[in-house]
């Protein structure tokens, strides 16, 4: 998808959102407090990090991340309405619409090269990986998702993606991991050559 079309579909869905935007922050400051967002470094484009933006749906100084989601967290992410900053990102150009999910920085020296291709393009809000399991497929399955989209990508494959998006969004569909609240922890592939 062309910088120019992200920029200007980026721009026209956060004018559009704007009033759920301020609603979910107002939400969130009554009944989690400050802050509002979630900043976060994370690798873009050739691995180069930048600040990823995100609502917050944790709670502040409790260690297990299953402990520091809240109930409000949780809608949030069932919604996907934490997302919504990113379309900043969008803006600013660290974020495409569609590319593979920005993951920690921390998993950087764990992908094996065909894994770290992933990083070839620009990282997205949604992806091929979000739109065929999202949270409710394996680790290697979503990198192999991956780079089947940086070696396929297009503008129609980009539209599809955007489509299924909002389908999947509407029907709150692969939020959790298997048997889990939240994904774990991406700990290295300890089999094959993925």
């Amino acid at each position: 998808m062309p910088r120019w079309l992200e920029f200007m579909l980026a721009s026209i869905l956060l004018i559009l959102l704007m009033p759920i935007i301020l609603l979910v922050a107002l939400i969130i400051l009554v009944f989690m407090g400050r802050p509002i967002l979630f900043i976060q470094q994370r690798p873009g484009l050739n691995s180069q990090p930048f600040r990823l933006y995100k609502f917050r749906t944790m709670q502040l100084g409790v260690a297990s991340d299953l402990r520091r989601l809240t109930r409000l967290g949780l809608i949030l992410r069932k919604l996907s309405l934490d997302e919504l900053p990113q379309l900043f990102n969008v803006i600013k150009g660290d974020l495409a619409l569609v590319g593979p999910r920005p993951l920690l920085m921390e998993y950087l020296p764990l992908y094996t090269p065909e894994q770290a291709r992933r990083h070839l393009v620009k990282p997205g809000i949604t992806g091929w990986a979000q739109v065929n399991g999202r949270n409710a497929i394996s680790w290697e399955e979503k990198f192999i998702l991956d780079v089947w989209y940086v070696d396929h990508r297009s503008f129609l494959l980009d539209l599809k993606i955007l489509l299924l998006t909002l389908f999947k969004v509407v029907r709150a569909r692969d939020i959790r991991a298997k048997d889990q609240i939240i994904m774990p922890k991406f700990t290295g592939t300890t089999t094959g050559t993925q």
